[in-house]
């Protein structure tokens, strides 16, 4: 619901030849709380991983605690079965001194009882420890499926993750080395369109070109509702020089959100989407030339799973 009213926000601010100051703020403050929950579904995804790695540590330290016990076990049985022999031993010197005197019959005697009771002790500990073996190597298969699990989905998510790659690929292939390129990378998969494709100079009208890729995106997007898609407009450092808009802040928001509504048009889920606009602050080339600024100038789709599973089994 909150998306779907940033995007009516848009659409009354494009609406209108002016704006006040007071909508913009607001504009730009809805812009940073969009922004801030895009960083944040990358530190959950960050987490998930810290997550997991801590599991297998746990898992890892969990079996070598478990190997020590079953090396104290099998050392506690060694001597449990010597001492059993020894047991057996005196008692057959027992019988042989039971003719003896009285005095040597109980001494015997008391090794004897002395005897059984370290062999009570020893059996009593083997079936501590066996009992303590049993519960750990429940907690280790617990783990060990606790792990599984969520590699399981982490592999799922990364394979979905390719599959849409190599769809998106094949959908604009056309246009790939156009001013558009698709990268798959950190579990997410970057597009990005420089203004070439898209815009002309100071304009937020996306041209036909620009369009029919946009559109063929959607047409993968579409079919794919558990994928967050996030629309980054950016520009270079030359200042907007238009009267409709304040600056280049404003352009590259204009510019996202013209992208979202043809995605939406052609079927994406709009609760699916995020626009943000970046200015010039996130360039990925110098604007000391004309060819690093055009390069500066683009829009970046960066589509990223749905983490909602991997989070409720690590609350599980």
């Amino acid at each position: 619901m909150f998306k779907k009213t940033s995007i009516l926000i848009v659409i009354a601010f494009t609406l209108n030849a002016c704006v006040s100051k007071k909508v913009y703020q607001e504009l730009e403050t809805k812009f940073n709380k969009l922004r801030a929950s895009n960083t944040a579904l990358i530190e959950e995804k960050d987490q998930l991983l810290v997550s997991k790695k801590a599991l297998e540590e746990d898992f890892e330290k969990l079996q070598n605690e478990y190997a020590a016990l079953e090396n104290q076990n099998k050392s506690l049985n060694d001597e449990y079965i010597a001492l059993q022999n020894k047991y057996k031993n005196l008692d057959e010197s027992y019988t042989v001194l039971a003719t003896q005197s009285s005095k040597k019959l109980a001494e015997q005697s008391k090794k004897n009882q002395e005897l059984l009771v370290q062999l009570e002790e020893k059996e009593r500990k083997l079936v501590m420890e066996s009992e303590r073996l049993e519960n750990l190597q429940k907690e280790l298969n617990k783990r060990s499926e606790q792990i599984d699990e969520l590699q399981a989905l982490i592999d799922a998510k990364e394979a979905q993750m390719q599959h849409l790659k190599n769809a998106i690929s094949s959908a604009l292939h056309n246009f790939e080395g156009k001013g558009l390129t698709v990268v798959h990378k950190n579990g997410k998969i970057y597009v990005s369109m420089e203004n070439k494709l898209l815009f002309n100079s100071g304009s937020w009208a996306v041209g036909t070109e620009g369009k029919k890729a946009v559109e063929q995106l959607a047409s993968v997007l579409s079919e794919n509702t558990d994928i967050n898609v996030l629309i980054e407009g950016h520009t270079d450092n030359v200042p907007y020089r238009g009267s409709t808009l304040i600056d280049n802040w404003d352009l590259s928001v204009k510019r996202a959100t013209a992208i979202v509504r043809i995605l939406e048009n052609k079927g994406v889920n709009p609760t699916q989407i995020t626009a943000a606009g970046r200015s010039e602050f996130v360039p990925i080339d110098s604007n000391k030339t004309l060819e690093g600024k055009a390069k500066n100038r683009r829009i970046e789709i960066i589509l990223a799973p749905n983490l909602d599973e991997i989070s409720k089994l690590l609350k599980e």
